[in-house]
């Protein structure tokens, strides 16, 4: 039987304790693009990623989407349903092979409950989610969306091993997904890729989008709060 133990949240929990809840989840493999949840589902689990990847998207019923994030090994997501039992938020479908605890509501508000330690982090991590969603909603309330695609840039970028002061974002993501992230229409995401590319501050290759002047796209963005 595999343990909680393994669950970075739950890694302190003591032994006996993490064994004890083990035995209450179910422990589930996924296939790449599988939906996991959808919007307004009345299910009220938490799910803890134990590998694989997992995209979350907010789809409202005339058929529009925005990409939120996606989550990885490590990362759970599902604790607002089972925090207030109203329906799911948003949409989680797998981007890879993956396995996944799935933990009933109950246990996961015993938690909560008894160890002070997980309650902690699981209040940071909401806090974390919360500012990184008032900065998107601010983005979208004010900048134009060429500047919410620089943003978005710079979130899903890594620094660049070996090259000092660049950052790249590899594979690269198709632009309409780009589009999806930043709520505009994958022309406009099109169109600034090209500009960008023009301007030498960033460079499109079939394994990765390179951004070389990380400088002049924070000023870009600086310069559309400005306006």
């Amino acid at each position: 039987m595999q343990s909680l133990n393994q669950i970075p949240l739950f890694k302190d929990m003591e032994p006996a304790m993490a064994e004890r809840y083990s035995r209450s989840c179910f422990w589930k493999d996924y296939d790449e693009f599988e939906l996991i949840i959808d919007v307004e589902d009345e299910t009220t689990d938490v799910r803890f990623l134990l590998s694989g990847s997992v995209r979350i998207i907010h789809r409202i019923a005339v058929g529009k989407e925005v990409i939120l994030g996606e989550m990885e090994a490590g990362d759970f997501f599902g604790e607002i349903a089972a925090i207030d039992s109203e329906f799911r938020s948003a949409n989680a479908t797998t981007l890879t092979r993956t396995r996944i605890c799935i933990m009933p509501q109950k246990i996961f508000m015993e938690i909560l409950e008894k160890d002070p330690v997980v309650n902690c982090k699981v209040l940071k991590v909401l806090t974390h989610r919360i500012r990184s969603l008032n900065l998107r909603l601010a983005e979208h309330s004010f900048l134009q969306a060429k500047h919410r695609l620089y943003s978005e840039l710079l979130r899903l970028s890594k620094q660049r091993p070996g090259h000092e002061g660049q950052r790249s974002i590899s594979p690269p993501p198709i632009q309409r997904e780009l589009a999806d992230r930043i709520g505009s229409r994958r022309e406009v995401v099109s169109r600034e890729l090209n500009t960008l590319e023009r301007d030498g501050v960033i460079k499109k290759t079939r394994g990765a989008i390179v951004i070389f002047k990380v400088s002049e796209l924070q000023n870009r963005i600086s310069a559309g709060w400005e306006q």
